[in-house]
């Protein structure tokens, strides 16, 4: 296997795809469908001409993502942009091809990632910034999942551990605006608690709903990012917030704690405060300590050491930063708050401009740039 070939084949192959009306981000995902694909087949049965079969098989794959686009499309037109309170109507396909996707032949990770492309139309870029991985092993994982369920009977559907991560991801993906999904997730959450009856499943249509209640007011006008403390808590949906609060509620008397609860109660706590600074951090604090000990999660860690900076000070906190991984996603603007809260307006400043440079989205990067700004500016009056 030339390597080499492959990656300097790659850029006529994805200009191929665009001149033949592929969108860049399509044509860009197909090609590296093609490329994992060569990786496995070429070894051997080396093509005659390499160059046109990675634009064949790239070719395919993009018609196939085109189609199952339009056809979750179709889907999503079906709903109503917000997801009504109350009992769901009875299950549709899409809910059922969720379940088929979470396959017992497959790993929880690879039933998600096949999922997520499969079914919830997010590219294979997407997955991979959702699990913190490079999108080469992203698409390698996607890749052998496919294969694996190609000759299997779909007789045997997947747990609801793996379905509820799968409609957690894509919620997530939905609600940072990149891809406009969370009201789907929404959707199909409510008609998996309409036929399961598990806390978590509870815990995770709670989770959703408290988060989306905060939906209107996580942008400004222009687009820039509004945070939690700064938000106009007037634009929150108290329905939503009511609902989502009752639904913990009940999930809780079950005294089975499950991760979906613990950041539901989380989220719980900051619709209650009406404003920033009546929030109970320490109480806040506290599910974090039960989140650590459900998922031991770095990502839960650092979210747990801006509570312990707001509880107990913004040192404290960054005593919890310390134990971390400092190459953790956010964990550089997460010391730059810190720093701030402390006085250290230098550290501060500094940190947020290093922390714009590897934000995920524009939105993030721009917010970042703004603080650093800011701050820059107090120091200079």
């Amino acid at each position: 296997m030339n390597e080499v070939l492959l990656r300097s084949l790659t850029p006529s192959v994805l200009g191929i795809l665009v001149r033949r009306g592929a969108d860049f981000a399509a044509a860009e995902d197909a090609v590296q469908d093609a490329l994992v694909e060569a990786v496995r087949v070429w070894p051997d049965d080396p093509p005659r001409d390499p160059k046109g079969w990675l634009v064949t098989v790239a070719w395919r794959r993009f018609l196939d993502a085109t189609r199952a686009d339009t056809a979750r499309r179709r889907r999503e037109d079906l709903v109503e942009e917000e997801s009504a309170p109350g009992p769901a109507p009875a299950t549709d396909d899409t809910l059922r091809l969720y379940f088929l996707c979470a396959h017992p032949s497959l790993t929880p990770s690879s039933a998600v990632a096949l999922t997520l492309r499969a079914v919830g139309g997010l590219t294979t870029r997407q997955i991979a910034q959702a699990y913190l991985v490079p999108e080469a092993t992203m698409a390698q994982r996607i890749s052998r999942a496919k294969r694996t369920v190609s000759g299997v009977r779909f007789d045997r559907p997947g747990d609801v551990a793996t379905v509820l991560r799968v409609l957690y991801l894509v919620f997530n993906e939905g609600y940072s605006g990149d891809v406009d999904l969370a009201a789907e997730a929404i959707r199909l959450t409510r008609q998996v608690a309409d036929v399961i009856d598990h806390p978590e499943v509870s815990g995770l249509l709670a989770l959703m709903l408290l988060h989306h209640a905060r939906r209107a007011a996580r942008t400004a006008p222009d687009g820039s990012l509004v945070p939690l403390a700064e938000q106009d808590r007037a634009r929150w949906d108290t329905t939503l917030i009511a609902e989502g609060v009752t639904i913990l509620q009940l999930a809780l008397t079950q005294d089975r704690l499950g991760e979906f609860q613990a950041q539901a109660a989380i989220a719980a706590l900051h619709a209650d405060a009406p404003r920033a600074e009546e929030t109970d951090w320490v109480q806040i604090v506290e599910w974090y300590d039960e989140l650590v000990g459900l998922t031991d999660s770095p990502v839960v860690r650092l979210n747990r050491a801006v509570a312990v900076g707001e509880a107990d000070g913004p040192r404290a906190g960054l005593a919890a930063l310390a134990a971390l991984d400092d190459s953790l996603p956010r964990h550089t603007a997460v010391a730059a708050y810190l720093h701030e809260r402390d006085g250290d307006l230098t550290t501060a400043a500094r940190l947020y401009a290093e922390a714009a440079h590897k934000a995920p989205s524009l939105a993030e990067r721009d917010h970042l740039t703004r603080q650093a700004a800011r701050l820059n500016t107090l120091r200079s009056a």
